[in-house]
């Protein structure tokens, strides 16, 4: 799953995701960002839009905001089957930019924090998919999910399940409007290969929702990024 992220490189996502319509109000950077929170999102609109979200899909249909809580994350198995993603699938794709995610390993002392990246790329993008709903009083919520798939081998170390890595060649398809057949989600939906991430303890500081600064990103003291044991 992915329970927690971070976006620490903000004031590259403009020129990063091509984005024609920025917010008007960029938002700080975040190293713990975590469910129910909002973050800023990329979707599709003449060409690229950049949207603040909040984290944790509330289907239109639905009755109460609190579902939203239940939907952080989307299996990409059997994706288009699930009544809350279907309608989002086929016309509300995102992409979700980070700068990492963390996972936490089960160990002797307790559940360890450990912090995932791509190599070569500051900011990448996760598979994502948003809805709109209306609260009982018409206000418009727009909110999102993250698309996870089978653990490569580097994250397998750690946890069963990771977010989809979308290449920086798939992003546009992704974005691009209408159905996106089963053999090409497939092919977007295999796990990211381990190669081109690194992965590394780090403080259990993060366990703590409240904490959100850059030191949260370091490798703990004797530890080296790319390793992991």
């Amino acid at each position: 799953m992915c329970g927690r992220f971070t976006i620490g490189e903000i004031k590259d996502l403009v020129t990063r995701f091509s984005i024609d319509q920025p917010i008007a109000d960029m938002p700080r950077p975040r190293y713990n960002l975590a469910p129910t929170q909002d973050a800023p999102i990329v979707v599709r609109a003449s060409p690229n839009r950049l949207v603040m979200m909040r984290w944790g899909l509330i289907p239109f249909w639905a009755k109460d905001a609190k579902i939203g809580s239940k939907m952080i994350n989307a299996r990409a198995e059997g994706l288009s089957d699930k009544p809350a993603f279907r309608v989002s699938l086929k016309e509300r794709r995102c992409l979700v930019p980070t700068t990492g995610f963390y996972e936490w390993k089960r160990t002797d002392g307790g559940k360890a924090p450990y912090l995932a990246r791509v190599i070569d790329d500051k900011l990448f993008a996760m598979a994502g998919l948003y809805d709109r709903w209306k609260d009982p009083s018409g206000s418009e919520v727009l909110s999102f999910t993250i698309i996870t798939t089978a653990a490569n081998e580097l994250m397998a170390k750690v946890h069963d399940r990771m977010p989809v890595i979308l290449s920086k060649e798939d992003e546009d398809r992704w974005l691009t409007p209408g159905p996106i057949g089963e053999a090409e989600r497939e092919r977007m939906f295999a796990p990211y290969p381990p190669e081109r991430m690194e992965a590394f303890p780090v403080s259990r500081q993060v366990n703590d929702i409240s904490n959100d600064s850059p030191a949260l990103v370091r490798p703990i003291a004797g530890e080296k990024a790319g390793t992991w044991f």
